[in-house]
C-alpha cells in the first residue's frame, strides 16, 4: 500500500526526507529573500532618502509578517501532531479555523492602514519627507494585508501536512511577479506611471494576491490531503487556543524583532538617515543567509512533530542533529561572504560613500555572529515543533530587547557608531547558551517519558 505524505514523515531516511521536503522551501526563501534585496535596490537607486523610508516602513510590515507567521507555524505545529495521531478530522477542522482567522486579521488591518498610516510612522521619525514616503508606502501594504496574510498562513498549513512543494511554486509566483513588475511601477516605465515607493507597494500587494488566488485553488482542492469544507466549520474555542499556544510565542517573537528595529531606527536616528539606510541595506542582505534556514525549518517542523507524535525519540535525536549541521553549513557560509565582499554588497544599493563606508563596517561586525544563529534558529524551531513555543519567546525577547537595544544604546553613547554593531554578536552568544541548555534539559525529559511509556 502507497504511504501518505504525511506517513513518510515517519518512515523515509532522515536526510533524503528532510532535504525533500526543505529544498523547495530554501529555493523559494532565497528568490524571497531576492525579492527583498532587488525590491530595495530599486527603491535605493531614487535616493538614500527613499531606502530609509522603506527601512522606517520595516518593522510594520514585520507585525503583519508575525501575525501571518505566528498563526500559520501554531496551525502546521497542531496539523502536524493530529496527523501523527492518525486524526485527519481534527487537522482538517485546524486549518479550517486558520482561515476564518486569517479573514479577520486582514479586515482590521486594512481599516487600520486606511486611516492610521501617517501616524503610525510619526512613532520613528519627526522627519516630514521620510514621514511621507513611509507613510504612502506602509498605507497601501496595510490596505492589502490579506494578500500578505492568505499565502503565509496557507503555505504553512501545506507544510503541516508535509507538502513543501506547493509553497515553493506560490512564494516562486509572487516573488518573481514582485521582481518583474518593480521597475514598472517605481520608475514609470513603458505605460505605467512612476510611482516611486508607491510603486514598490503597489507592486507588493499585487504580487501577493496573485500568489494567494493560486494557493486558493490548490488548498481547497479534494486531492489535498486535508479536505477543507468552510460549510461545515463550527467554531471551537479550544482550537484557537492549542493553535495560538504554539503560534502565539511565534507572533509575539516577530513583534519583538518589530519593537527592536523601531528601537533601533530611533538610536540610530542620532547618526543620522544615512545610519538608518544602512541598517534597512543588512537585514535585506541577512535574508539571503537566513531564509534558507527558516526554509530548512519548513522540512524539519512537521518532520519533528510527526514524530514527537508518534513517540520516536531515537528518530527525533536524528532529525535534530541534521538540522543543526545543516544550517550552521548555511550560516557559516553567509559570514565568509560578508567578511570578505561587504563593500561589493552596499553597493549594489548606492554607491554614497558615506553609506558604503557605514554598511560596510556594520555588515563585517554584525556577522561575526552569524556561525552560532544557525543552530540558534533550530534550537528555537524545536520547542515551537514540540508544543512549547514559551521559551523561544523568552529567549528571543532576551536577546533582542533585554540585551541588545540596551547594548547598542550604551556602544553609541560611549564608544561611536562604528562599535555599536558590536551589540548584534554579543546579544547572540548572550541569549543562545542558556537557550541551548534549556532545550537539551527539555529534549532529555521528552525521551526519558517515551522510554518509559515504551516500555
Amino acid at each position: 500500500m502507497q504511504q501518505k505524505g504525511s506517513e513518510k514523515l515517519g518512515t523515509e531516511k532522515i536526510i533524503p526526507l528532510l532535504l525533500r521536503l526543505s529544498v523547495p522551501s530554501i529555493i523559494a526563501m532565497a528568490i524571497q529573500a531576492l525579492y527583498n534585496v532587488v525590491d530595495s535596490i530599486y527603491v535605493g537607486r531614487l535616493s538614500t532618502e527613499a531606502l530609509s523610508a522603506l527601512s522606517l516602513a520595516f518593522p510594520i510590515q514585520i507585525i503583519l509578517i508575525g501575525i501571518g507567521v505566528g498563526t500559520g507555524v501554531g496551525a502546521s505545529s497542531l496539523i502536524s501532531r493530529r496527523l501523527g495521531e492518525n486524526n485527519k478530522k481534527a487537522a482538517a477542522n485546524a486549518a479550517e479555523h486558520s482561515i476564518m482567522i486569517t479573514l479577520v486579521y486582514g479586515i482590521t488591518v486594512a481599516v487600520i492602514g486606511f486611516f492610521y498610516a501617517d501616524k503610525i510612522l510619526r512613532l520613528f521619525t519627526n522627519d516630514k519627507l521620510l514621514i511621507q514616503m513611509g507613510g504612502e508606502y506602509i498605507s497601501i501594504i496595510l490596505m492589502g494585508s490579506i494578500a500578505m496574510f492568505f499565502p503565509i498562513i496557507t503555505n504553512n498549513i501545506l507544510r503541516g501536512e508535509g507538502n513543501t512543494f506547493t509553497p515553493m511554486i506560490a512564494m516562486l509566483i509572487g516573488s518573481v511577479i514582485n521582481i518583474i513588475l518593480d521597475p514598472f511601477l517605481i520608475y514609470g516605465w513603458w505605460i505605467f506611471p512612476r510611482l516611486e515607493v508607491t510603486g514598490a507597494a503597489a507592486a507588493t500587494v499585487f504580487s501577493r494576491a496573485v500568489s494567494g488566488i493560486f494557493l486558493f485553488f490548490i488548498f481547497f482542492d479534494e486531492r489535498n490531503e486535508l479536505q477543507i469544507k468552510l460549510r461545515d466549520f463550527s467554531f471551537r474555542f479550544q482550537i484557537i487556543k492549542e493553535i495560538y499556544k504554539v503560534g502565539f510565542p511565534a507572533m509575539v517573537m516577530q513583534f519583538l524583532a518589530s519593537f527592536m528595529l523601531g528601537g533601533m531606527n530611533k538610536i540610530l536616528a542620532g547618526f543620522g538617515s544615512t545610519a538608518i539606510a544602512a541598517a534597512g541595506i543588512y537585514f535585506r542582505l541577512q535574508s539571503f543567509v537566513f531564509m534558507p534556514v527558516f526554509g530548512l525549518n519548513q522540512g524539519y517542523m512537521p518532520i519533528m512533530g510527526y514524530n514527537y507524535g508518534h513517540n520516536n525519540p531515537a528518530r527525533m535525536k536524528k532529525v535534530f542533529k541534521s538540522a543543526l549541521m545543516i544550517a550552521f553549513t548555511f550560516t557559516f557560509i553567509g559570514f565568509i561572504i560578508f567578511q570578505t565582499v561587504p563593500e561589493f554588497l552596499i553597493k549594489l544599493f548606492n554607491s554614497d560613500p558615506e553609506l558604503i563606508d557605514i554598511g560596510t563596517n556594520a555588515l563585517k561586525k554584525i556577522s561575526t555572529a552569524f556561525p552560532i544563529i544557525g543552530p540558534a534558529i533550530i534550537v528555537s524551531t524545536t520547542f515551537q515543533a514540540l508544543g512549547n513555543g514559551l521559551p523561544s519567546l523568552f529567549f528571543s525577547f532576551l536577546r533582542q530587547i533585554i540585551v541588545l537595544l540596551p547594548l547598542m544604546y550604551i556602544l553609541g553613547r560611549t564608544v561611536g557608531l562604528e562599535y555599536l554593531w558590536f551589540a548584534f554578536p554579543i546579544s547572540e552568544v548572550i541569549s543562545g547558551i542558556p537557550a541551548a541548555l534549556w532545550l537539551k534539559f527539555k529534549l532529555n525529559k521528552i525521551f526519558f517519558q517515551m522510554k518509559n511509556k515504551g516500555s
